[in-house]
């Protein structure tokens, strides 16, 4: 089956996976269960509100979509598909017991396999904008790997692996002045960028 042409290498990595995964292999559902079990637990707990309803929940989802994996199709990612069925799950439970469903605050999203910050903002998600939320950062990886090289490597430096000026400076063995002007042009472009996606109000 032909893949979304605008997947990131990790979103091609977990289709790899998944497709081990249908065919039985114990190794592809594990690698996928320790790339998202993390993210996926502080999402549904920001969304319940207890942590041992969020750690139910995380191995639920898992189980759900483990069962129904034969269902994915790779028009969006698998973590964009899997907390879609998070976040529902999330709220039957919620509404089953009666109880309210939080506002949902993103102030750092991990990338499960390497353990780095992605410092994108959005106050008072509901869970349906959650869902959005999600996909727009799809979108957002995207576009930062399609940016020119150097202004990629400063974006990444400074906002993926949150590095300080010095340390890009010696990093890229350029002044921190060149670094500073150059970060700037970088995020003019990467904001331009984003806003041709209709995506507002992310912070760098």
């Amino acid at each position: 089956m032909e893949i979304s042409p605008n997947f990131s290498d990790k979103a091609k990595r977990d289709y790899l996976l998944i497709e081990k995964a249908k065919e039985g292999n114990q190794s592809a559902y594990s690698k996928l269960l320790g790339y998202y079990r993390e993210p996926l637990y502080f999402m549904l707990y920001r969304l319940v509100g207890s942590k041992e309803d969020a750690e139910d929940l995380t191995i639920e989802t898992f189980e759900k979509a483990f069962r129904k994996i034969d269902n994915y199709k790779p028009v969006y990612a698998f973590s964009t598909w899997l907390f879609r069925i998070g976040t529902n799950h999330g709220i039957d439970f919620m509404r089953s017991n009666k109880k309210r469903v939080n506002e949902v605050y993103i102030e750092k999203e991990y990338e499960a396999d390497t353990q780095k910050k992605y410092i994108i903002k959005a106050k008072g998600l509901n869970p349906e904008e959650e869902i959005v939320s999600l996909q727009q950062k799809e979108i957002i990886k995207i576009i930062v790997h399609k940016l020119p090289i150097n202004y990629r490597k400063i974006i990444v430096l400074r906002y993926f692996d949150e590095f300080s000026y010095s340390e890009i400076s010696e990093k890229l063995e350029l002044p921190v002045g060149t670094v500073k002007a150059r970060l700037h042009r970088s995020k003019e472009l990467l904001q331009s960028t984003l806003k041709k996606h209709n995506i507002h109000d992310i912070k760098f």
